[in-house]
């Protein structure tokens, strides 16, 4: 592949632009300056640098960011900063986007793409791929509370319950609430509908994938081929 389309299929630009940015001397491959936009390259794995920042080719992005409160999961965000604000440019360029949203005060593990079948795999309701709550409740949680998010509640706008997968105390007011659907503010209704309301909400897994303790709020980073197979496995 020519450099200057490489550079174009990972979101720096039209191919004149990329083309303008090689000739610039912009741009390093394996390390070494390059001024020729119509090198030929071999893609996969390939390490490179525009303006000193270091990249690495990828055909689709797949990544995960750890959502702070304050931020809509929106591409047109309406009153608050989007989530995508947060991510470099080139990514919003090729098209990412979040997989499902979290409400603006709600932090934690997103995951984000500009692979259309991914995402689709991960929100599509069928597919009931658990996500797992870290839920701070304002009042403490009866042991009945939290049998009945284990045995379904009756949401104002469901004909029948929803219950949760999994729901594990913590403390007195935090525990792990597990879902496979994705209802409009689901765990704050579901936590309601059992006698309670949630103060605090954190989702901290998404199937087997875990929101890493080194992952500041705020931060993101590249899923790699491990993190995409536990994703799978949950």
């Amino acid at each position: 592949m020519q450099l200057e389309r490489l550079l174009q299929s990972q979101g720096f630009g039209s191919r004149k632009v990329c083309r303008a940015l090689i000739r610039a001397e912009a741009v390093s491959v394996r390390g070494q300056p390059c001024d020729d936009p119509f090198l030929e390259c071999d893609p996969e794995g390939l390490e490179f640098s525009v303006d000193g920042q270091p990249w690495r080719y990828r055909e689709k992005a797949y990544l995960m960011l750890h959502k702070p409160t304050g931020y809509e999961c929106s591409r047109a965000p309406r009153d608050h900063p989007g989530v995508l604000s947060l991510l470099p440019s080139p990514l919003l360029t090729r098209g990412v986007q979040p997989v499902g949203r979290l409400d603006e005060d709600t932090t934690g593990l997103l995951l984000l793409s500009d692979d259309g079948v991914f995402i689709h795999n991960l929100i599509a309701p069928k597919r009931k791929v658990a996500k797992v709550y870290e839920v701070h409740a304002k009042h403490p949680m009866a042991d009945e509370q939290l049998a009945a998010l284990r045995t379904g509640v009756l949401l104002h706008d469901a004909t029948e319950p929803v219950a949760a997968s999994a729901c594990e105390r913590i403390s007195e007011r935090v525990f792990l609430l597990t879902v496979t659907e994705g209802r409009y503010h689901q765990v704050k209704r579901m936590v309601a509908a059992a006698g309670n309301r949630v103060e605090d909400l954190r989702r901290v897994q998404v199937g087997g994938l875990k929101l890493p303790d080194d992952l500041p709020a705020g931060e993101w980073r590249w899923l790699e081929t491990a993190d995409l197979a536990r994703l799978a496995d949950g």
